[in-house]
Order: C-alpha cells, then sequence, then structure tokens
C-alpha cells in the first residue's frame, strides 16, 4: 500500500513525456526541453515541420514510433513557420529536416523523409 502511495505523491516532470512527441509551440517551450534534455545528457531529435509539407505528414507516424521505441530520447517537433526564429538558427531550408543534439551540439542531421537514415542515425546517437 505504501508504494501506491507513493507513486500518485510523485510531482510531475518533464521526463513524464519520454516516450512521446512533445509539439513545441514557444520559444519558452523550447529552451524549457532543451535546458532538461541537456541537464540529463540526454540525446534530443527534433523533426522541424510544416503543416503544408506531404513528406512531413508521411514521415509523422514513424517519428512517433521512434519515440516509443527510444524513451530515453527526448523527441521534440518543431513547426519551422510557427517557429522560424528556431528554424533559421540551425539553418533548417527543406522540410522535414531532422536534428540530432546532445548537450547543445549538432550531432547530425537527416535532411528529407528518409525513414532508413532516420532510424539509422537514431540507433547510432541513441547508443553513444
Amino acid at each position: 500500500m505504501a508504494s501506491a502511495a507513493a507513486a500518485t505523491a510523485t510531482p510531475a516532470a518533464a521526463t513524464d513525456v519520454l516516450g512521446e512527441v512533445i509539439a513545441i509551440h514557444s520559444l519558452e517551450a523550447w529552451t524549457i526541453q532543451i535546458e532538461e534534455a541537456n541537464a540529463a545528457k540526454r540525446l534530443v531529435v527534433i523533426d522541424f515541420t510544416a503543416s503544408w509539407c506531404p513528406p512531413c505528414r508521411v514521415i509523422a507516424p514513424v517519428f512517433a514510433d521512434l519515440a516509443k521505441k527510444f524513451p530515453h530520447v527526448a523527441f521534440l517537433k518543431v513547426d519551422v513557420d510557427e517557429l522560424k526564429p528556431i528554424a533559421e538558427q540551425f539553418s533548417v531550408e527543406a522540410m522535414p529536416t531532422f536534428l540530432f543534439m546532445k548537450e547543445g551540439d549538432v550531432k547530425d542531421r537527416v535532411v528529407g523523409a528518409a525513414k532508413d537514415e532516420l532510424t539509422a542515425k537514431l540507433g547510432l546517437h541513441a547508443s553513444a
């Protein structure tokens, strides 16, 4: 019984959303997610997307599935039209673009809805 009470008393944290894709809708939310991932030395994979982009819609379920398979990795989604300064900061020019970051450093990127390349690079960087 004590363990059940302890489980319900646990405060909510950013780690509660691991295993899911987190949609970023503000610069503040971006900063919070990046700072928390950096503090935890967690790999971050960012999907730079756009609502008008057909390949982005095709790869979105694959990205969500990878988030479930790699729950120790933070998966973020940024709409380039909604948060243009972030896209510009990382020189995103085509959608989708996937950025792999760890501790604030860009480690790799995948441009286009390349499922196999995305999966391979995720496996490589998630184990590093």
